[in-house]
């Protein structure tokens, strides 16, 4: 009986062990979960992490636009995706902001002619990144910010930009435009070449991607075809044509991306993030542009009451 009662209480202390360790495992298992970093991409987060992620980014979200097209003999369709979604993980790392997964619905028609462009109409374009604010919006964000990998967009964007006029919005909208630092581009030239037509998957575009997909770049190809100006239209000053890049660089290469390396695009990079970060910090403290759009649309109902 003696022998029967100590092995009871031994089961007994030893069923005790066991769920002190399975309640002590728990609470460890939850205190690393709440250690572990909240993600900044919107694709990783769970409905319950998102909210926790709106509120943590101050109610602001990263939109980086890029878009499917050649760059170059050389360089990934994706370049400009790669590229700015890069620069928002980056800046998002330092300052707590939700970054949007590759948006790639942009213009691109003046390289239609390239093999693997995608390139929809203009009409898409402009809805789809409508839709796409507003439903940011809808789901909690009062800033966005546009972070721009590809220069095609300039004008488009501009002109999206003006147009958010046109109606009451309960956001505001920021493009971030980085201005490139020219002792970095110094350096950074020093550490590859001088490239006079550096524009699209040139010597700093390159070195850039080759510091984010190295293995998605291929600067022995970079020769295969010419990044040089024809300057075919050079008989028209004073004009303005759609086909004014077609003219200057058929091959959608402009520049040569022969000689860039990692370590100069690691340069620029930094650079960029850096001052994305302040800019990031800058809209998230600033109350003038939505005061300031407020004021608009309620003057914008009734113009006449205007002061003037």
């Amino acid at each position: 009986m003696e022998y029967r009662t100590n092995l009871n209480q031994y089961i007994e202390l030893k069923m005790i062990i066991m769920k002190n360790l399975l309640v002590t495992f728990a609470l460890l298992a939850v205190t690393v979960l709440q250690a572990q970093e909240l993600s900044y991409k919107l694709e990783e987060l769970t409905a319950i992490d998102f909210v926790t992620a709106v509120e943590k980014s101050s109610k602001t979200a990263i939109l980086p636009i890029g878009v499917f097209e050649k760059h170059g003999p050389h360089m990934p369709l994706g370049t400009d995706l790669y590229t700015a979604r890069e620069m928002a993980l980056r800046a998002a790392e330092k300052e707590y902001t939700v970054v949007f997964p590759w948006y790639y619905f942009s213009q691109i028609n003046e390289a239609r002619h390239q093999p693997g462009t995608i390139a929809y109409s203009p009409e898409i374009i402009w809805k789809v990144l409508q839709e796409t604010l507003d439903e940011l919006n809808r789901n909690g964000f009062d800033k966005i910010i546009i972070v721009n990998g590809h220069g095609g967009n300039n004008a488009f964007l501009e002109y999206f930009g003006m147009a958010q006029l046109s109606e009451k919005r309960n956001y505001s909208l920021y493009w971030f435009r980085p201005a490139y630092d020219r002792e970095v581009i110094k350096k950074a030239v020093e550490m590859t070449q001088n490239d006079p037509y550096d524009q699209h998957a040139g010597n700093r575009e390159t070195s850039m991607v080759k510091a984010i997909v190295p293995d998605l770049v291929h600067t022995e190809r970079a020769g295969l075809q010419s990044g040089v100006d024809l300057d075919r239209i050079n008989n028209l000053k004073n004009v303005y044509t759609g086909i004014w890049w077609y003219a200057s660089y058929p091959n959608h290469y402009s520049g040569d991306g022969s000689k860039a390396n990692a370590e100069a695009g690691e340069l620029i990079l930094n650079s960029v993030v850096d001052q994305f970060v302040e800019t990031i910090r800058a809209i998230k403290a600033d109350n003038n542009v939505p005061e300031l759009q407020e004021r608009f649309f309620i003057e914008a109902e009734n113009p006449l009451e205007t002061e003037q």
